[in-house]
């Protein structure tokens, strides 16, 4: 099975800082959360350390890791970080045939600070990762199996539709995990595209940012997910998405995006856990409880596996569950890549799960008919 990721490479510069030493200030109607450094002072850090990161250099180690034979398309400087990112690619087996090096900016890198909820302020540098152009596409990179298309860095984003083209040429099948960025400034070549894409992927942030232009073609509001009495409600199965003033239901939101083509919609909410509509079902699967190091890499984690998982065959259901259990292995660590599990490993995660408390709605015209699924799965290795 042979893959090809797209999309960013950075140097990581993650700073841990224990709770006692940094302030946090929480919105009380809102969802957002503020870390507060004070001006001119120094902070004491726990730990300070460098690593390899970006979208598609995570989802390529991803899928390595899960035995897909793997290449990225990347944009890079001419720069010691350069080096210290291809090193690290080679090193697990990922093929830097497509890595390009351009002289006109430097490789991204970012600096992040995780505290309290481990959930970092990231601030980044993107560089040659905005360089991507049309003339770096060649034919022979998209002769594999799936085309893996994380976040596009400022103009490299204008390439999004060729990339997916291309990749259907080749019969490739295509997963994508755009930015907010993408999907707000690009909307209309993001929606003219979903008609070709298999596998879309995004957190609520991202999801939340569709919601108006989505209203203005299928209507607000919409049919809630159906729940037994006295059961506990996953959360976006009562808040739904919001922009803009306007709102959708979840059951809304996956119908109209299906309707435009993509074969699965995959939806992430942090520690809320996550879901994945088609036209005949709607799961959802709580996150795994953790100590978690930091949250940085666990959407990469989750999107690139659960892709993987579809491409070699899986249900979503297991697809789904496999990107839980890799997800909660990567926020275990610090850094993005460290947790990244093999398909073995995983397997046997997956055995030692009790129960797959996992929710399942099945779609039937306007209908939606819920269950709960505490089947064993058990997980595809080969």
């Amino acid at each position: 099975m042979k893959a090809l990721t797209v999309g960013s490479a950075t140097i990581d510069t993650i700073a841990v800082v224990e709770s006692d030493r940094i302030e946090r200030m929480s919105m009380l109607n809102a969802d957002s959360s503020f870390l507060l450094l004070e001006e001119g002072r120094k902070t004491e850090a726990h730990d300070i350390s460098t690593h390899c990161g970006g979208g598609a250099v995570n989802a390529a180690i991803a899928m390595a890791r899960l035995g897909l034979d793997v290449a990225t398309l990347v944009k890079l400087g001419q720069d010691a970080r350069a080096e210290t990112l291809l090193a690290r690619l080679m090193q697990e087996g990922v093929s830097t045939r497509w890595a390009l090096r351009d002289a006109r900016l430097p490789t991204g890198s970012s600096v992040m600070v995780a505290s309290h909820e481990r959930n970092a302020a990231i601030f980044t540098f993107r560089g040659a990762n905005t360089l991507l152009e049309t003339g770096d596409l060649r034919d022979d990179a998209f002769a594999v199996d799936i085309v893996y298309i994380s976040n596009l860095s400022n103009k490299s984003a204008d390439c999004f539709q060729e990339l997916v083209r291309r990749a259907k040429a080749r019969g490739a099948m295509v997963a994508v995990n755009p930015g907010i960025r993408q999907l707000s400034a690009r909307g209309m070549a993001f929606q003219q595209t979903l008609g070709t894409i298999d596998v879309l992927a995004m957190n609520r942030a991202e999801a939340d940012v569709l919601v108006p232009p989505l209203v203005g073609k299928f209507g607000e509001g919409g049919p809630i997910l159906a729940l037994a009495p006295g059961e506990e409600p996953p959360a976006l199965a009562v808040r739904g998405l919001s922009a803009g003033g306007f709102e959708m239901s979840l059951v809304a939101f996956f119908g109209a995006l299906l309707s435009m083509g993509p074969k699965v919609v995959l939806l992430t909410d942090g520690s809320r856990g996550a879901y994945a509509g088609s036209k005949d079902e709607i799961l959802f699967m709580p996150a795994l409880e953790t100590d978690v190091a930091s949250t940085s890499g666990a959407g990469d984690a989750f999107a690139a596996t659960f892709a993987a998982y579809k491409a070699i065959g899986a249900s979503t259901a297991e697809a789904l569950q496999a990107a839980a259990v890799n997800a909660a292995s990567v926020v275990s660590h610090v850094d993005t890549q460290t947790g990244l599990l093999s398909r073995s490993a995983i397997a046997d995660r997956v055995a030692a799960l009790p129960h797959v408390h996992m929710r399942k709605w099945s779609c039937s015209g306007a209908s939606v008919v819920g269950e709960k699924d505490e089947r064993p799965l058990t997980a595809i290795t080969s």
